[in-house]
């Protein structure tokens, strides 16, 4: 069975996101979104937010599964025997960062972890959750970003609804 892990940390996720959750989901037996506690990162929703975001966000996808992880990418790897990393790119500048991260994973797990790159659907391409939350900070129409679901979530958390 081949199994893949899309880790991030989905604050919240996004269509883009969606998007190469459902186009790995047809790849491989079954992808584990793994959200990540990032300490580097203050999170505008908790981390049970954000996986019950996820969770309805890919409910009919049955070969999705969501998690939550702590610590390094590898050593979560290891512990669920996953061999492969889905990343997704949405510009050449991602991709620069998403390699170093990439080769670090490999050098790391001595090379036991690969990373698979997915681009970001061109209609995507502008999309990240920094952007998608600046907008609904302002009670910018976030629609074509996000689901209904997620959208309701940002909006709240900003006090709009």
């Amino acid at each position: 069975m081949k199994v893949a892990v899309y880790p991030g940390s989905f604050d919240p996720v996004t269509l883009g996101h969606l998007d190469v959750i459902q186009r790995a989901s047809a790849m491989f037996d079954k992808v584990v979104v793994a959200v990540m506690c990032n300490s580097a990162k203050t999170p505008l929703f908790t981390l049970d937010e954000r996986v019950k975001m996820l969770r309805e966000s890919v409910k009919a996808l049955n070969n999705v599964e969501i998690e939550s992880f702590d610590g390094l990418l590898i050593d979560y790897c290891k512990k669920e025997n996953i061999h492969i990393v889905i990343r997704g790119l949405r510009a050449i500048t991602d991709f620069e960062y998403e390699l170093q991260i990439a080769q670090t994973n490999k050098e790391l797990s001595h090379n036991m972890v690969d990373t698979v790159f997915l681009t970001t659907s061109i209609k995507y391409s502008y999309l990240s959750s920094s952007v998608v939350k600046e907008i609904a900070s302002y009670n910018g129409d976030i629609s074509p970003c996000v689901s209904d679901f997620v959208a309701d979530a940002l909006y709240k958390k900003y006090g709009f609804r």
